[in-house]
């Protein structure tokens, strides 16, 4: 699997990188046709370091920071969910819509992004929904209902996504291969951990105050983070074509204008958006019984929506996914390694802190610093991963990180309705945590690595997609499952994790 070199057509728009030579007219003073005659450029010297350095470092800080505060954002009610449901006096089979609303959001315009990104350019698109963010942020502190914040929570989704779609096509290029490449993707994965650990101890410190005081916060974040990135980010906006010919060197084109950007394939997402509501509705209601007919009838129309999204990209002249992606053994590497981490990882997660408070008594602070153990687990482990890099592929790096996440929640059998203390989770938040580094740090780096460089954000926003179609799809299951008590939870996710390391290590083989 080679490293990718982003193409200079769509990985900029600075003129002064179209050619090192220049096409120039001579016209006889005759009035005849203008003669071309190429002159060969000024030396140039070498860009100094400082110069060259300052815009990736402007990038990495910036996406970074913005993806942790999209993070931050979506855990920040994991631990507030009793209290926001009382407030809202949300019944306990819709509880679990307050947590996935975010989540269907991203899953449902993930892709729609990432093609925005690569058509409208990649800074354009991740400042956009940074500024989106914020607001919607802002607008779910105002909440008044369940349907209201509901709503709100999917739009900050939407928002979240372009962010993060963005962010990856950003580092793309201006990493564009190596031991940069390697560090700035892990540092982007450890503000993934970063923002997931945050986020519960932001909003746990607040609730005792008041539970909306943390959504103000994050949408303030947010808008400072967009305004920064206006500032600071270098622009990468769509290039200009530049073409080569004869022995391999190039030699100047007219500089053509960009063919018209493409439309966002709206039919694509609204029927994977269907799709997914439609499972989560089905999931959400078998806590009641999984044999009802209105279960199975929704997982029918799921499975249906599912197969018209596949028809409606695969006759799409600008789909969301291409699907012919899906032949290549990386990138269904990258995009099943994402789906079971939020099946097995992140829908659990989500809702162990819910499950220590009503089983264990704990308070939304409490939970969330043992959340904090897990998730700075998994942020200094995503640090250290590139370390690595060099001795274990991706695909393995997977493999690993699934397996330590199931040997820690099996750790949890028994604990977590246990009154006692919470010292016995700390070894299995511990191992489980250092699991869920390995794939915050690996996944980024299928992502952008298992697909052409022009492909760079529809990759990353494909990744992001399946992630959070599991995290949603693996809450309600949690939710659903945990009327049978936690153990059966817990059994659920590790065998799933199981099953992501299985099917990561057959892929590395191919």
């Amino acid at each position: 699997m080679g490293s990718i070199v982003p193409n200079p057509v769509r990985s900029t728009n600075r003129p002064d990188t179209l050619s090192s030579f220049t096409e120039l007219t001579d016209r006889p003073t005759g009035g005849g046709p203008a003669v071309p005659r190429r002159t060969r450029p000024a030396p140039v010297s070498a860009p100094s370091p400082v110069r060259e350095g300052r815009p990736k470092t402007a990038t990495l800080a910036v996406t970074a920071t913005a993806t942790a505060v999209a993070l931050m954002n979506y855990t920040a009610p994991m631990p507030t969910l009793p209290a926001v449901a009382a407030a809202f006096g949300t019944p306990p089979a819709a509880q679990a819509w307050l947590l996935n609303g975010t989540p269907l959001g991203l899953a449902a315009f993930l892709l729609v992004a990432g093609g925005l990104a690569d058509a409208y350019g990649r800074r354009r698109v991740f400042l956009l929904g940074t500024l989106a963010l914020g607001l919607t942020t802002a607008l779910g502190a105002l909440a008044g209902s369940t349907s209201a914040f509901t709503a709100a929570r999917i739009a900050q989704g939407a928002a979240s996504a372009a962010v993060l779609a963005g962010s990856l096509g950003l580092l793309a290029h201006a990493y564009p291969t190596g031991r940069d490449r390697i560090r700035a993707t892990g540092l982007w994965g450890a503000s993934v951990s970063g923002g997931i650990a945050l986020g519960p101890l932001l909003a746990g410190a607040l609730s005792p105050v008041d539970w909306r005081l943390a959504y103000g916060v994050l949408g303030a974040g947010a808008l400072a983070t967009a305004g920064a990135g206006a500032r600071w980010l270098p622009g990468a906006g769509r290039a200009a074509v530049t073409k080569a010919s004869g022995a391999g060197a190039p030699h100047p084109a007219p500089c053509l204008a960009p063919p018209p950007a493409p439309r966002p394939d709206v039919v694509g997402a609204l029927t994977l958006g269907l799709a997914l509501a439609a499972l989560l509705t089905a999931l959400t209601l078998g806590r009641d019984g999984w044999l009802r007919a209105p279960v199975g009838a929704l997982l029918l129309a799921s499975a249906a929506l599912t197969a018209l999204f596949a028809a409606v990209e695969a006759r799409s002249g600008n789909p969301m996914i291409d699907l012919a992606l899906l032949r290549r053994p990386a990138f269904l590497a990258s995009t099943l390694g994402a789906l079971f981490t939020g099946l097995a990882v992140i829908g659990l997660f989500s809702v162990v802190p819910t499950l220590l408070q009503v089983g264990a008594g704990m308070s939304p602070l409490g939970t969330a610093w043992l959340f904090l153990l897990w998730s700075g687990t998994a942020f200094v482990a995503a640090l250290q991963a590139r370390r690595l890099a060099t001795r274990l592929s991706a695909a393995r790096q997977l493999a690993l990180g699934f397996a330590l996440s199931a040997a820690g929640v099996l750790t949890f059998l028994g604990a977590l309705e246990n009154h006692a203390g919470a010292w016995r989770l700390f070894p299995g938040l511990l191992v489980a945590g250092a699991g869920s580094g390995l794939l915050n740090a690996a996944l980024p780096r299928l992502a952008v690595d298992s697909v052409p460089p022009e492909r760079a954000a529809m990759g990353s926003g494909a990744n992001n997609t399946a992630r959070y179609i599991g995290s949603s799809a693996g809450v309600s299951l949690t939710l659903a499952l945990a009327t049978a008590g936690p153990d059966a939870a817990l059994v659920a996710s590790a065998a799933l994790a199981v099953t992501g390391a299985v099917l990561a290590l057959v892929l590395a083989r191919r």
